[in-house]
């Protein structure tokens, strides 16, 4: 649908016609009653269908303005009347509430009110040292503040099961040749490529080749597979299940004359079915002993038989664990969160916020940085999507794409949001992300907001994260681990990352993990209006939070993703119920 054709439907009555207003005003400001209303409307009324018999026309016209009158009458093209100068209507387009990025002003409005809520904690913490007794009993109501947000309600608790669709018998004695696939994007991209190829190579009865990663554009890092994951305990836990190798056999390599590049490259349709594999790609891996489709991202279904199910579960959630180089500082890292949050009981809350300078540039959004960022986003544009944003035809409406939910939090309106849920400047926060655009200016209300925010440049030192600089993936890899053992974690934008922690999630914390997924398109509208009550704006907060939580258990639908709802495919039900689970009782 058009950006625009649904915005002027949410927030008063359709405004009249600037023709009609302009009559009133003549009329004495709209002080003459019913009766000088309906004779000015009758005289136009008139004076058209007269028009329309002398000059036949104008009837070639009547589409047109029946359409702009739809238009004005259903507030698609919305204006407000500035005033009249020499008897003439002055007026200017109305931006469509939600439109325009306002949330800096909304934010010099609530602060105060944020301000007094969060001196009441401190004051309460402060209180509690009188005494040992007190202290803890504190401890425990700020504890209690970050749990009871979520519902407590006794709820079937769900525990792994993800071999109990997979066969455990010994492999076949011989494999139908070797699966070769190319991993193309970020981190997570590249998760899915792996465990989509794992569920192949099962299917077809073939020997996969460890993956091989391609060099995004975009991503820009040259690792390879063994540098972000274990490959050792890769292969080893696949072993009765599917046959993974390093390299190719020598034979097959002469064969193709020692070119992996020489192997014919499939070109498989995105989302296609198992029976396209078995009838298509087989009878060529048969007869040539290898193929290769790269890239692999997208290409198997959704929705396949329960075994080939079980060796996707099998690969994400048991068998591909980080290589121990990023394994050993993301557990340092984890130990340093969990104590610098002492004071909500070594529970914190992480954020992944999608702030970088290219997602900024994607989205097509703007901000308040006027001309500089207008040009700096045309740049960016072009370096990363050459020529793409230029094409013929293509238009972009910033405001449509913030009404329509499409834009990144700012970290302002992050913080603001989770001040409204509830959370205060006791709350220890972890921020998951590349480098933020204009990072001096965005993120000071944040941390004004919440002052025990840490990222992965506080929590490690340059000497432990010198390694990892210029790969961004094995960076994520980092960030993933952190937001992975949070009591809570917030999405602030769709993505792989998101969709496999929230997975990963459920996965360890029997089915139901704290996650925050904001209406944004809701959040757009309340972040535009400056007049909003503090206490409206904690309850919108709060509905929204009710809402995280009733979704926090959702089972997978046939056209969604196991890897984020990794329920009933993955899982199995527990035979007793439970009340809480507590996010950080499992490590990896």
């Amino acid at each position: 649908m058009h950006g625009y054709s649904r915005l002027g439907t949410a927030r008063g009555s359709p405004p009249s016609s600037p023709r009609f207003r302009h009559g009133r005003s003549k009329s004495g400001g709209g002080g003459g009653g019913r009766g000088s209303k309906q004779g000015v409307v009758e005289r136009i009324v008139v004076v058209l269908i007269s028009a329309v018999y002398r000059r036949r026309g104008v009837l070639l016209l009547a589409p047109l303005l029946y359409i702009s009158g739809m238009l004005l009458y259903m507030g698609s093209v919305s204006f407000d009347v500035v005033g009249i100068k020499n008897g003439v209507v002055v007026v200017h387009k109305r931006h469509p509430p939600g439109s325009v990025y306002r949330s800096p002003q909304v934010f010099v409005k609530l602060w105060p009110f944020m301000q007094a809520e969060s001196n009441g904690s401190e004051n309460a913490v402060l209180f509690s040292g009188l005494s040992t007794l007190l202290f803890f009993s504190s401890i425990v109501t700020v504890q209690h503040q970050m749990m009871s947000v979520w519902n407590s309600t006794v709820r079937q608790a769900w525990k792994p099961c993800v071999h109990k669709d997979i066969r455990k018998a010994e492999l076949p004695p011989k494999s139908n040749g070797f699966f070769i696939i190319e991993a193309n994007g970020g981190l997570n991209q590249q998760r899915l490529s792996i465990c989509d190829a794992v569920a192949v190579a099962g299917l077809l009865n073939a020997t996969l080749l460890i993956p091989i990663f391609h060099l995004n554009s975009v991503w820009r890092d040259s690792s390879n597979f063994r540098d972000i994951f274990d490959e050792d305990f890769f292969i080893h836990t696949l072993r009765n299940h599917v046959n993974v190798v390093r390299e190719l056999p020598e034979d097959i390599l002469q064969r193709f004359d020692n070119n992996i590049s020489n192997i014919v490259n499939l070109r498989v349709k995105a989302w296609s079915s198992p029976t396209y594999y078995l009838h298509k790609v087989l009878p060529k891996l048969v007869n040539m002993g290898a193929v290769r489709i790269a890239p692999f991202s997208n290409r198997l279904a959704h929705g396949v038989p329960s075994s080939v199910q079980g060796l996707r579960c099998l690969s994400n959630f048991e068998a591909l664990r980080f290589s121990e180089p990023i394994k050993g500082l993301a557990e340092k890292m984890v130990d340093r969160m969990l104590k610098k949050s002492y004071q909500s009981g070594g529970k914190y809350v992480s954020v992944h916020l999608r702030f970088e300078e290219d997602m900024v540039a994607f989205s097509c959004c703007e901000y308040d940085g006027g001309e500089e960022e207008k040009r700096e986003m045309d740049i960016a544009r072009e370096r990363s999507w050459r020529g793409k944003f230029r094409r013929r035809g293509r238009v972009i409406r910033p405001g449509a794409n913030r009404v329509d939910g499409k834009c990144p939090l700012t970290p302002l309106e992050v913080g603001m949001m989770l001040q409204g849920m509830g959370f205060d400047n006791t709350t220890s926060v972890y921020v998951a992300a590349g480098k933020i655009y204009k990072a001096e200016k965005y993120m000071a209300p944040l941390k004004q907001m919440f002052p025990r925010l840490e990222t992965k440049d506080t929590l490690a030192t340059p000497e432990e994260l010198s390694p990892f600089k210029g790969h961004s993936s094995r960076l994520a890899a980092l960030d993933y681990t952190v937001c992975l053992h949070s009591e809570v974690f917030v999405t602030t934008q769709g993505g792989n990352f998101p969709h496999f922690l929230m997975g990963h999630r459920r996965y360890l914390y029997g089915g139901h993990a704290k996650t925050i997924k904001p209406d944004k398109r809701k959040l757009a509208v309340l972040f535009d209006n400056t007049k909003i009550r503090w206490e409206d704006f904690k309850r919108q907060m709060r509905d929204m939070l009710r809402h995280s939580d009733q979704k926090g258990i959702e089972m997978r639908k046939p056209s969604s993703s196991l890897y984020t709802f990794p329920m009933p495919d993955c899982m199995c039900k527990q035979a007793e119920p439970r009340t809480e689970y507590s996010n950080t009782t499992r490590r990896l």
